[in-house]
């Protein structure tokens, strides 16, 4: 499950989601992830095939590749609740798995429509590459940001166009400065991913993409650190010596620390890394730090600096 981070927000070096939550909607959402069966352009021949080099989507979206058909976005929020085991609470139906806008507009419809039927769904979150949002799904979003809670999740993890390439993205940074000009002024709420420690970028150029967002407009950012997933290219680059990893989160937590610097204040931070439903599936790193340990780290980093979200902008 996918929950705002813990902690007080109001004292916060860095812009929590709890915290947005709270601002917004007056107390905790939380997210329930879904697969609803969407495919990516960057697989099926229509962009590309493989996908990118380090996807595996088994491996970070729960039930993702796990059903054939997947199980009905119903069934699948009334399990997810189950799991939450939180009396009373607010979730967000997180359509995560593949590219969740790639599909005819009636069918995108029909699928965000049977999730907010459930009365304890206030919103929608909905995560997509920004190749995959012709105006009509735009329009789609727009209407239910009318009277719901909408965001699109843009995948982009770098601002450098030589890195998506040699990620096997198959798009550039201006097609998602675009899309992001694009759903802006909709009502819609945009966040985008970043990973931090792709195949030759340097400390530098992720530095570079935080400026680089900072000039898009966004409302949040999901910050993930490169894995290895068995089965990926990348699981093939990095036993040939051709990729490296943050091994320890100790090297880690610097250069997000260092990206948080640099980052304006006012974008809220979805995700401080990557995680992985399947421990059997990831190669490296193999961290032991949970969620709430890496917070912690994240915020003692900062206080030993004297520094916060967007000091160094």
């Amino acid at each position: 499950m996918n929950a705002p981070d813990g902690g007080k927000p109001e004292a916060s070096r860095y812009y929590r989601l709890s915290r947005f939550f709270r601002e917004k909607l007056g107390g905790p959402v939380y997210k329930i992830p879904l697969d609803a069966g969407f495919s990516c352009p960057n697989r099926d021949g229509s962009l590309g095939r493989g996908g990118c080099i380090y996807c595996h989507n088994p491996a970070f979206s729960p039930g993702g590749g796990g059903f054939d058909p997947p199980l009905p976005v119903a069934e699948q929020l009334r399990g997810g609740k189950k799991k939450q085991a939180r009396g009373g609470a607010r979730y967000l139906a997180y359509f995560q798995a593949y590219t969740n806008t790639y599909a005819p507009v009636a069918r995108l419809k029909a699928l965000y429509d049977e999730a907010l039927r459930d009365p304890e769904v206030v919103g929608l979150s909905v995560s997509t590459r920004p190749d995959c949002v012709p105006d009509a799904v735009l329009g789609l979003l727009e209407n239910y940001a009318r009277s719901r809670h909408v965001w699109v999740e843009y995948g982009l993890q770098s601002a450098h166009d030589r890195t998506l390439a040699r990620i096997n993205r198959g798009h550039t940074f201006a097609q998602f400065r675009e899309a992001v000009r694009r759903t802006r002024g909709r009502g819609i709420y945009i966040c985008a991913h970043v990973i931090l420690g792709l195949p030759g970028e340097t400390e530098a150029m992720m530095l570079e993409t935080m400026d680089r967002l900072n000039q898009c407009g966004l409302d949040g950012v999901k910050f993930h650190h490169l894995q290895v997933i068995k089965g990926t290219p990348l699981a093939e680059a990095y036993r040939a010596g051709k990729a490296s990893v943050y091994e320890s989160a100790a090297a880690y937590i610097p250069v997000l620390c260092d990206c948080l610097e640099r980052l304006d204040p006012g974008i809220t931070i979805h995700r401080l890394a990557a995680s992985v439903t399947d421990p059997g599936l990831l190669i490296a790193p193999r961290w032991s730090e949970s969620a709430g340990r890496l917070a912690a780290a994240v915020e003692a980093e900062l206080a030993r600096r004297g520094t916060r979200q967007g000091y160094q902008r």
